[in-house]
């Protein structure tokens, strides 16, 4: 069968990365469904609102110290990995090395954030200290989980697709046999450390049957330094970006209550259940964009506004269906608890629009060697989201939560517009947002 292309992409090029794509877009397919089905719909049901905002807390608060442990090294070591290969088992054991050591040092930093919050927030967290620790866990177990880079630069797709799905659907099997068991919340908090051991047993064993193995990993202190070096920024950067995609939900329980958290985490789920779809192929179609930049840099425009379109019409069309589809979501899949959640549903998806053309353009950012800039942005989106949250939130609720996540992410994806080294690239967002390029091509059509 003869596969189309898109303009701007070589037929041999384009099929490769487009299998690679089809994997890695399988992968976090069977992943969300399977998670969807048992994170955002069975346990809600089975622990009740408030039963869901304690669960979900400390995986919240524990998110922010795992990105922070990644140390933003994925790209890089990717990067390496496609100019050394030689080099594999030395930059896998360093990367490893560090993402190690950052978990172990975020783990004291984890129980202090927990104790600051419960003497300066309005209610102390209903979750106890003990949750939080057992949680905390996945700083350590994520450092394997740096074996997914090698996959991605050998083209190995189909590998991540093993392991992740294959992870999913044994942590679904056990969280569904506890909710059969009736099992109590205390058992699912450790479920949710599992999840990170179950990950890592994946990655390694299958890592182990494509390459020469574990046993060849080592240290190097110059290659730490210079992986240090270049991730630094982009370490702070993820991290800022999940403070202001994460805090709405610890500052909804701290205004709140546990029980409308409980709500809100639904929405949140179903929301950016679809933000896999623009890392997916960001993450696939990145190789044929570098090597566009190094040898055609008319092509490597061309390649990041089609790739700038795509992002917008996936986040247009999903936002419509989710805002449609919201009220039968509520009304057959969760109990009454949950259905105030319908409206604040249809505010929140809309953010998955900016959130789209965010993913693309960090890309854009990586690729011309502009992470510092990467990390104002995402800092300023982080302030301009803790302040909205905490004028919207004790006024609005639920609800304030929702339209301070539009616009923030809205500010943080036009923010490289308003810089002179970013600004075509920045309008090049307006243009995809508003699909100028798609009616400048009818219209030339149209003419001819």
């Amino acid at each position: 069968m003869k596969i189309p292309i898109l303009p701007g992409f070589q037929a041999s090029s384009f099929k490769k990365y487009l299998l690679n794509t089809g994997w890695i877009m399988g992968a976090r397919v069977g992943s969300i469904v399977i998670k969807t089905i048992v994170s955002v719909f069975a346990l809600p049901n089975y622990l009740g609102a408030s039963g869901n905002g304690i669960l979900h807390y400390p995986l919240v608060l524990v998110t922010f110290f795992t990105a922070a442990s990644a140390l933003g090294l994925d790209s890089f070591v990717t990067r390496e990995l496609l100019v050394a290969p030689e080099k594999n088992g030395k930059i896998l054991g360093t990367a490893f090395c560090l993402r190690l050591i950052a978990g172990l040092i975020c783990l004291p930093l984890i129980f202090l954030c927990y104790l600051i919050i419960s003497k300066i927030a309005p209610t102390p967290p209903a979750t106890p200290f003990t949750y939080i620790a057992i949680v905390s866990t996945l700083c350590v177990s994520q450092a394997i989980h740096i074996i997914d880079c090698f996959f991605q630069a050998k083209i190995m797709g189909k590998i991540s697709l093993y392991a992740q799905v294959g992870a999913n659907l044994l942590s679904a099997g056990i969280k569904l046999t506890l909710i059969y068991l009736q099992a109590p919340i205390s058992i699912f908090i450790w479920s949710l450390a599992l999840d990170g051991v179950i990950l890592a047993i994946f990655y390694t064993t299958l890592y182990q049957r494509v390459s020469p193995g574990l046993k060849h990993w080592s240290f190097d202190w110059q290659l730490a330094k210079n992986l240090l070096k270049k991730s630094w920024p982009l370490a702070f950067s993820s991290l800022a970006i999940l403070i202001y995609m994460k805090i709405d939900q610890l500052m909804i329980e701290a205004y709140l209550g546990e029980n409308t958290l409980g709500i809100y985490t639904t929405v949140v789920q179903l929301s950016e259940g679809w933000y896999f779809i623009p890392m997916a192929l960001v993450t696939a179609l990145f190789p044929a964009i570098m090597h566009a930049r190094k040898e055609n840099l008319p092509l490597y425009e061309k390649r990041m506004q089609q790739l700038y379109q795509l992002m917008s019409i996936i986040g247009i069309t999903l936002a419509l269906f989710t805002t449609i589809a919201a009220p039968y979501i509520y009304q057959y899949l969760f109990k009454p608890e949950y259905y105030t959640a319908t409206p604040i549903l249809q505010i929140h998806v809309w953010g998955s629009v900016f959130m789209f053309l965010y993913v693309a353009s960090g890309q854009y950012l990586i690729a011309e060697g502009y992470t510092n800039l990467a990390l104002i942005r995402s800092v300023l989106g982080m302030v301009c989201n803790i302040s909205l949250n905490l004028i919207w939130i004790p006024k609005h609720g639920m609800a304030g939560a929702a339209y301070a996540t539009i616009i923030t992410y809205m500010c943080s994806t036009l923010f490289i517009v308003f810089i002179s080294k970013t600004r075509n690239q920045g309008l090049m967002l307006v243009k995809a947002l508003f699909f100028i390029p798609i009616l400048q091509k009818y219209i030339f059509i149209s003419k001819r």
